[in-house]
């Protein structure tokens, strides 16, 4: 999408009229809406909306735009937030050894289909040091002994400090095997991705294709999803599958996981940096 467009996303208990409040402030302005979506949870009776609009149908920019909307959202009582397509979100990469998911995003960055900025890779190992600094983008390694706790506190501090520094908006853990910490998954509350590989709620935790083996399970998957402070168990955004069956050894499986966990991570980070995804408690709702 090279057409510059401002996106308006904001959740606000459901009644009526919010459409018609919105669209028509947008018109009132002679704004023109290229995308909408729309959605009610019917448990919480919360309404979520998207919006795109041309840029150029306004007669102001961004930060006129939001502090215009700002007394219409009160009104409504809304969470909202408009992100302007010119500004590319910032998103920091955390890895350990394996690279495939680095690699897959990195080729997508390099060959524009991932649109944004990637100001710094994190790892806590210097195995993909070379691999990273190849493509001109800064690797910090960030060592975490085992079973040192103090260190590991220490280490992840100075993760989130090169994240700040880097003024990243998205920290995504592409396969980075280390467990965030409670108070950094608050603090960066809808900002952390992770790509888990398996079809959560099933085999969360450690070696979930071994887990899945000795189950005997004939669907392996893998689950992009936000962290939180319990395991795996943040916010899906993303998931997919594919069929095995009883021939198939831990490591085909394995194998056959790698492609799953690259397209599942790809297309949820890509749906979180165009603000196609909105959080509903532990859930989400993803406009495609």
């Amino acid at each position: 999408m090279n057409e510059h467009r401002y996106t308006l996303t904001l959740s606000c208990p459901d009644r009526v009229g919010i459409v018609a409040a919105v669209s028509g402030f947008v018109a009132q302005h002679g704004g023109f809406i290229v995308e909408a979506s729309y959605h009610t949870d019917q448990e919480t009776q919360r309404f979520f909306m998207r919006q795109e609009i041309r840029a150029n149908s306004l007669p102001f920019d961004a930060a006129e735009l939001r502090a215009r909307f700002a007394p219409l959202a009160e009104q409504f009582r809304m969470s909202w937030q408009v992100s302007d397509s010119a500004v590319k979100k910032r998103v920091v990469l955390l890895v350990s050894k394996q690279d495939h998911c680095l690699n897959d995003l990195l080729h997508r960055w390099r060959s524009g289909e991932l649109e944004v900025e990637i100001p710094c890779v994190i790892s806590n190992h210097e195995d993909l040091r070379s691999f990273v600094e190849w493509h001109g983008i800064p690797f910090h390694c960030v060592a975490m002994p085992n079973n040192n706790e103090q260190s590991k506190t220490a280490a992840f501090a100075e993760i989130a400090r090169q994240f700040d520094a880097s003024r990243g908006d998205v920290m995504v853990l592409a396969r980075f095997m280390q467990i965030v910490p409670p108070d950094l998954c608050t603090r960066y509350a809808g900002r952390l991705i992770n790509i888990h590989h398996s079809f959560l709620p099933s085999f969360a935790g450690a070696k979930p294709y071994h887990q899945a083996y000795h189950r005997g399970v004939k669907l392996i998957g893998a689950t992009c999803h936000y962290v939180s402070d319990e395991l795996d168990a943040g916010p899906i955004i993303e998931q997919d599958t594919m069929r095995i069956d009883h021939g198939d050894t831990v490591e085909d499986m394995v194998r056959y996981g790698k492609d799953i966990e690259k397209a599942v991570l790809a297309r949820g980070l890509r749906y979180h940096v165009e603000d196609r995804v909105l959080i509903c408690g532990n859930k989400t709702i993803v406009f495609r």
